[in-house]
């Protein structure tokens, strides 16, 4: 029986290579021969036991880009040797109300890859035809890869209100969301300031697009903002609650805070901050795997990439400690050819 290798979450912070079977996809879906995966902060679920039942065997990694090799009953669209991409949901059922209506972000039956499904840890994935994303030429495997999470986070996030040409809007934190935040509003036409802790990233945020920058540890970033005319949208990449306090007071009339960094803490707000202003707050998933299309699609017309860390598919535990530990500049990739 022909066998893979794969990276097993089990229990808390354990992560084991195995040998798996190789078994033939399920109907409705496709089995693809991962080139690389990016390693994402949401990739604590699995492998930190945040999940329904850590005793499980589940193989990590969201962010996957592979060759499709077969294709399972009732899939018509995609055929093997296709290029292909799988990201954090792994294809709507196309069925649930949701669904019905167009939504498919928030399919009731939709898979989340690598955290409640097996992902990318894997010389070999499983996929929703549904969740399929085609990787357009010119786009490598591992820059395609942060794209699909990171990447499409931010793309959507941007686009949650009517925003006109020109006007201020602002990406807190610069980190693996927030680098790619600051490109996409740079080449969306946007006036773009980046709100950061200190004066370290200044530079390379200038580099990637800002036009201003706030240092939050000095200033308050709402009051800077607000100097600087009110941001028409906020993207909050940060993991920290109280870092986006601050935030909806620098928004302009109608302006939005995007939340889309996931904080142990809760954000607080006063209720005059969102009545003056008619400010609101809203959180963004992810987008569609068609999104994500348009996604990959503006990123390689604009030059838009992300700035990783390449380590060898072998070495995914150190991999993933390196992105723990928050010293990774700014995505880690596992290369299965590496």
């Amino acid at each position: 029986m022909p066998t893979y290798r794969a990276f097993e979450a089990t229990g808390v912070h354990n992560l084991q290579l195995v040998e798996r079977e190789l078994s033939d996809p399920a109907p409705g879906q496709v089995r693809l021969r991962v080139a690389a995966c990016g390693v994402c902060h949401t990739d604590v679920l699995a492998v930190e036991g945040l999940r329904g039942d850590p005793s499980r065997p589940l193989v990590p990694g969201h962010e996957i880009v592979g060759v499709i090799d077969a294709v399972g009953a009732g899939v018509t669209a995609w055929q093997p040797g296709d290029r292909v991409g799988v990201g954090f949901l792994n294809g709507q059922c196309g069925e649930c109300e949701p669904c019905r209506r167009g939504d498919f972000v928030n399919c009731r039956n939709q898979e989340q890859t690598g955290t409640t499904i097996d992902g990318g840890y894997a010389e070999v994935a499983y996929a929703r035809a549904s969740g399929l994303v085609r990787i357009p030429d010119g786009l490598s495997a591992i820059d395609a890869a942060p794209l699909l999470c990171a990447g499409l986070t931010t793309f959507v996030a941007l686009q949650q209100g009517p925003t006109r040409a020109g006007a201020l809007v602002a990406v807190q934190g610069i980190g693996g969301l927030g680098h790619l935040a600051l490109q996409y509003a740079r080449r969306l036409g946007y006036r773009v300031a980046a709100v950061a802790r200190g004066t370290q990233k200044e530079a390379y945020a200038r580099q990637l697009g800002a036009h201003e920058y706030i240092d939050s540890s000095s200033t308050d970033p709402g009051a800077a903002l607000s100097a600087l005319g009110g941001a028409s949208v906020i993207v909050a990449t940060a993991s920290s609650g109280a870092s986006m306090d601050p935030l909806v007071r620098g928004l302009a009339p109608n302006g939005k805070l995007v939340v889309v960094g996931a904080a142990p803490d809760p954000l607080t707000v006063s209720t005059p901050d969102l009545i003056f202003g008619t400010h609101s707050i809203v959180g963004s998933l992810t987008g569609s795997s068609v999104e994500n299309e348009d996604n990959l699609a503006f990123s390689l017309a604009h030059d838009i990439r992300p700035s990783v860390e390449v380590m060898p598919f072998t070495q995914a535990l150190a991999a993933y400690e390196r992105m723990l530990s928050g010293e990774a500049r700014f995505r880690v990739v596992l290369d299965m050819a590496a």
